[in-house]
């Protein structure tokens, strides 16, 4: 064992639905880790390229392959866990990668915090042109009611998930096919804090923006947040730790996050009218200087609201 690395079994899970132009680099990041005690379980959810092909590539013991057909993010994640085994996990899409030490120091991070039911690390988006932008690194402490206003986390990539904290949190619901991973995290707040990194550290996940990508593709539909949203809010758990009247506060601010969020991505998608109708129906829901700011700049097309690379 390499000096300084934690006795931590990690069991990293891949979905992966015609992903073979970017899951060789997936597993490569994760067989590059110097946290050597993990093991890889690629669920091929139906694919009709190659990707159940690329596992077997590696002659990696620790990487294992489950075919299923094609039934959505949410169950092949289901599917990764009944052959998932040790003391955490994290959920890693095929279309993304890791930093080399990534593991290592989450590991070493929820280690150092015994309470945690998670350690999150810093994250960057890979555009399609290959430019790289850190992101603002997620918060740490009791997330519930921030997290049921906005998803705090890119995705499972930089989450390392304590095992006791999944077995109580459940499976992913599979009737969500935009958010199930937010609803997933507000199941996990309920049980306790999340840990971060230091603040300044090096991004531990390499998010790629790609056409294909559940983002890029429904962002912009406002009948997917609405699904999520519902489900989120009809968690009888989270209703009787909050009570009705500040959840339905919380609510009003997420509907308000979600118009911002939907507003921005139209933009991005460079359909300015419909995404300042979404901009100023978050304004009047919830109006903060920023915001106002940022609308004011948004036609400069800079920034957050700068368009994705056509094709």
């Amino acid at each position: 064992m390499p000096a300084g690395e934690v006795l931590v079994h990690i069991t990293v899970i891949t979905p992966a639905y015609n992903a073979a132009p970017w899951l060789r680099d997936c597993i490569a990041s994760v067989v590059a880790q110097t946290h050597r005690d993990w093991s890889l379980v690629v669920v091929d959810d139906g694919s009709a390229d190659a990707t159940a092909d690329i596992p077997d590539n590696f002659h990696d013991s620790r990487i294992s392959l489950i075919r299923q057909d094609h039934a959505g993010v949410s169950a092949a994640r289901n599917r990764g866990l009944t052959a998932a085994a040790g003391d955490a996990c994290l959920f890693l899409d095929a279309d993304d990668r890791l930093a080399p030490d990534a593991l290592a120091r989450l590991a070493a991070a929820l280690g150092a915090h015994p309470a945690a039911v998670a350690v999150s690390g810093p994250y960057a988006r890979v555009a399609a042109d290959g430019a790289i932008r850190r992101m603002r690194p997620s918060p740490g402490g009791y997330l519930l009611e921030r997290l049921l206003v906005r998803n705090l986390f890119a995705n499972g990539g930089h989450l390392l998930i304590r095992w006791a904290a999944i077995e109580a949190a459940g499976s992913f619901r599979k009737d969500l096919s935009y958010g199930e991973d937010w609803e997933y995290w507000t199941r996990l707040a309920l049980q306790g804090p999340f840990a971060t990194l230091r603040r300044g550290s090096a991004p531990v996940l390499f998010v790629r923006e790609t056409p294909e990508g559940a983002y890029w593709r429904m962002a912009t539909d406002p009948a997917c947040f609405a699904a999520s949203v519902d489900a989120v809010y009809a968690n009888a758990a989270i209703r009787q730790r909050l009570g009705a009247h500040r959840l339905g506060a919380l609510q009003r601010r997420t509907e308000a996050e979600m118009a911002w969020t939907i507003g921005r991505e139209l933009f991005r998608h460079q359909r300015r009218r419909d995404g300042w109708r979404w901009l100023v129906r978050s304004l009047r829901q919830a109006p903060t200087l920023k915001r106002v700011v940022l609308a004011g700049l948004s036609w400069t097309r800079a920034g957050p609201f700068r368009a994705y690379p056509a094709g």
